[in-house]
């Protein structure tokens, strides 16, 4: 598997990087969408941002359009919406594919290295519920999925995407990552 932090990637202003200047930092990496059910969690990000940024947490956001066409934006309009609305500070990046034959590779080593996630079920059997189909594991099920990555660049652990920032087991996972030192 791929060292994440040298995945080339897109800041939202087009510029090419990576996630190396992130490294010893503990990552929550969030695919988001600006017209999904679940868009308002941009606020839970954002507290829970505030919150434990001084403590080495970083939140890291990729725009997807997978799932229902609930990202259309561009890049810039994506950071405006997010800034106006919910008055992210966190990073955003480019437009990615999270799921399918045109996934990025960071989210195909994402996947690769936590398969399942904690707390899938009721997602999953909501969406099938209202005939919505969805990816089978490991792929990514729908918008605001977070992958939780410690300081040494390893995949912790998966959340699903009903599984919102201030969710004990997230929060306990944040902690307990983050009281790992590299």
């Amino acid at each position: 598997m791929p060292d994440i932090h040298h995945i080339p990637l897109r800041t939202n202003a087009g510029q090419l990087t990576d996630l190396s200047s992130f490294d010893s930092k503990v990552l929550l990496v969030v695919n988001v969408a600006s017209k999904c059910g679940l868009t308002p969690q941009y606020e839970g990000l954002q507290k829970l941002y505030e919150r434990k940024r001084d403590e080495g947490l970083e939140i890291i956001a990729f725009p997807a359009n997978n799932f229902k066409g609930q990202e259309p934006g561009t890049n810039e309009e994506i950071r405006a919406f997010c800034e106006t609305q919910y008055g992210v500070t966190f990073p955003l990046f480019s437009k990615i594919s999270v799921a399918g034959d045109d996934q990025h590779p960071l989210y195909g080593a994402l996947t690769e290295a936590q398969p399942y996630s904690t707390g899938e079920g009721p997602m999953r059997q909501r969406l099938t519920e209202r005939g919505v189909q969805v990816n089978p594991a490991p792929g990514v099920l729908w918008n605001f999925e977070k992958f939780l990555i410690g300081r040494d660049g390893v995949v912790l652990e998966r959340f699903s995407p009903d599984v919102t920032a201030d969710d004990a087991r997230l929060t306990t996972a944040i902690d307990r990552a983050l009281a790992t030192s590299k």
